[in-house]
């Protein structure tokens, strides 16, 4: 169920029966202070002002006409023309009730899905992954995780950097490697940063392997059997080192879902001659370029778009076409999304309104760019190690764990050792994963591992925490939770607004999924918890004294808690434990 979405149809309704011209935006949000109601419509303002009137006369002309008779007790008009809307605990009663008994908590998915494909994490396969791919993965998992929810088709894909020059030195070393009976997958790989230095070294220092390097990048392109064996090997230990990172993430990515470089290969000579042909791309110094007015510099020279070098070779820019045309025109999908770093959006608006231009995209289909900014050490510049090389990622979780077995050592526990470290496992990287998903994506952030593994504040442990803390009462009162049959009794104001945020979880997806921002269910995960302790406190559940129907109520709202804590967690790639 989404609240917000009812009152904006019903509030456009009353809109034009009061005689303000459809499209106005009805401007309904949620209230700030229950004093203004749960739901506020706020459009009868800038109506009035356009259709030259009286604001709050408007805004009652609007409420004669508001059918919301069913949900709501109360509306009223406060200052200027807003119109304040109270919901009927009744209506909120009966709506949890049925969430309850929804394997989706109420959560419907679309009526019309879209179909969605979302680009993310995206290594380069001949070096490790590190920190500066933690935003583009996590990122992107929670927002197909929602989507999918939601009941959108999701087609992942894993644009990973498996194509290039350096691949001809990588296979070149490899080779050699090879000849001299040295294991492909415990030696030569076991670390690819260690690997790429080698073959670098031997690159700009050894006597005729720069040449047979160069040799190689030819007849790779070219489709020679024996350097696409080579590369083969290479590309597939190189992802198996990525798909380790993904299992301690826990994020959704397969094998399946690597859509590389090299899958566009075969299309990028007929991108740049249909560029050619229809006179977008013009050659200049010997290359194919992109001149773009509509990106031009405050002098009016327009944005420079190399399409291709001048000696021949494709460079991004021309993936990225290639993939424009195959996802929008013969996968025909309704949205791309495309997380990457802040500092790549230039290229990517060049790259939309290029393919725009040349029919690459669809109008139908929307291109989405979704940046994000840069983790930052305390010193304020990108997050390095104390020698300031790149930090691993794989390290990097592999610490987030060892410290959360540290910090879980120190708080009392009756659980086996095997436990214990199961539960540090998720509390170490689901510390990692929700102190970035609850930035904003376009924010950097500054990464503070004290912070991250606290059980105070907006963290995933005190989240997590608070999950095991409300399935504890279930142990107390020795029941099982989906045995709850009762009605749910909304009478404390802490029951009302603990009952309004459960079914605001609809519409917190709904703007996650449209903007691309896990952070907004980030928050929304805390407020819940936050008003779930204040109810705890306030409304009595397990004492003797409390009547048989108003606890089995109160149980039903726990396991509401309980569930959309779990859920909106299990979106994020976070997972819960029963106990800590």
């Amino acid at each position: 169920m989404n609240i917000k979405s009812i009152l904006i149809e019903k509030a456009n309704a009353a809109m034009q029966a009061a005689g303000i011209p459809e499209g106005t935006n009805p401007a309904v949000t949620q209230s700030t202070r229950p004093q203004f109601g749960d739901y506020q419509i706020n459009g009868a303002m800038r109506a009035a002002k356009a259709l030259k009137t009286n604001p709050r006369e408007l805004a009652q002309k609007i409420i004669d006409n508001l059918d919301v008779a069913e949900l709501a007790e109360k509306t009223e008009i406060a200052g200027p023309g807003f119109i304040n809307i109270h919901l009927k605990p009744e209506f909120l009663a009966t709506s949890l009730e049925a969430a309850n008994n929804d394997a989706k908590l109420g959560v419907a998915e679309h009526a019309t899905p879209d179909k969605v494909v979302v680009d993310f994490s995206s290594p380069n396969l001949a070096k490790e992954m590190h920190v500066g791919h933690l935003r583009s993965t996590i990122i992107g998992d929670a927002v197909v995780r929602a989507l999918e929810f939601r009941g959108d088709t999701v087609i992942r894909q894993n644009h990973m950097g498996d194509w290039g020059t350096q691949f001809g030195m990588l296979i070149a070393h490899l080779e050699d490697l090879l000849n001299q009976g040295v294991d492909l997958e415990n030696v030569a790989l076991a670390d690819l940063e260690s690997f790429y230095r080698d073959a670098k070294k031997r690159f700009d220092d050894e006597a005729g392997f720069a040449d047979k390097a160069r040799d190689y990048v030819v007849k790779l392109q070219g489709g020679d059997a024996h350097c696409k064996k080579l590369w083969e090997m290479f590309i597939d230990t190189s992802v198996k080192h990525s798909e380790e990172v993904y299992g301690k993430l826990n994020v959704t990515l397969t094998r399946d879902d690597i859509m590389a470089e090299s899958a566009y290969n075969d299309r990028l000579t007929g991108v740049i001659e249909l560029l050619k042909e229809k006179g977008i791309a013009v050659e200049d110094q010997g290359a194919q370029v992109v001149f773009l007015d509509e990106l031009a510099n405050k002098d009016g020279e327009p944005s420079v778009f190399i399409v291709q070098k001048s000696g021949g070779g494709f460079l991004y820019s021309t993936t990225d076409l290639a993939a424009c045309d195959y996802r929008s025109n013969e996968l025909d999908v309704d949205r791309i999304l495309i997380f990457v770093d802040a500092r790549q959006g230039l290229h990517f608006n060049q790259v939309e309104i290029t393919a725009r231009k040349a029919g690459l995209l669809k109008d139908k289909t929307s291109y989405e760019p979704s940046l994000f900014g840069t983790m930052m050490g305390n010193d304020g510049k990108p997050f390095k190690t104390r020698t300031g090389g790149t930090v691993k990622l794989s390290d990097l979780l592999d610490e987030a764990v060892s410290r959360a077995t540290e910090k879980l050592a120190d708080r009392a526990s009756d659980l086996s050792d095997e436990a214990r470290q199961e539960i540090a496992r998720k509390v170490g990287i689901g510390a990692v994963k929700y102190a970035d998903l609850s930035k904003h994506r376009t924010s950097d952030y500054i990464f503070n591992w004290d912070t991250m593994l606290s059980f105070e504040g907006a963290t995933a442990p005190y989240l997590q925490y608070a999950y095991t803390r409300v399935r504890s009462i279930f142990r107390k009162a020795n029941m099982d939770s989906a045995s709850l049959t009762g009605c749910i009794q909304i009478q404390a104001p802490q029951e009302k607004a603990l009952a309004l945020k459960l079914l605001q979880l609809e519409e917190v997806l709904d703007l996650m999924i449209s903007e691309a921002t896990p952070h907004v269910l980030c928050s929304y995960l805390y407020e819940l918890a936050s008003l779930y302790m204040t109810f705890y406190e306030a409304c009595p559940i397990l004492k003797d004294d409390v009547a048989a129907d108003v606890r089995e109520s109160r149980l039903v709202l726990c396991n509401l808690v309980a569930n959309s804590l779990k859920t909106g967690l299990d979106l994020l790639g976070i997972e819960v434990m029963e106990q800590m």
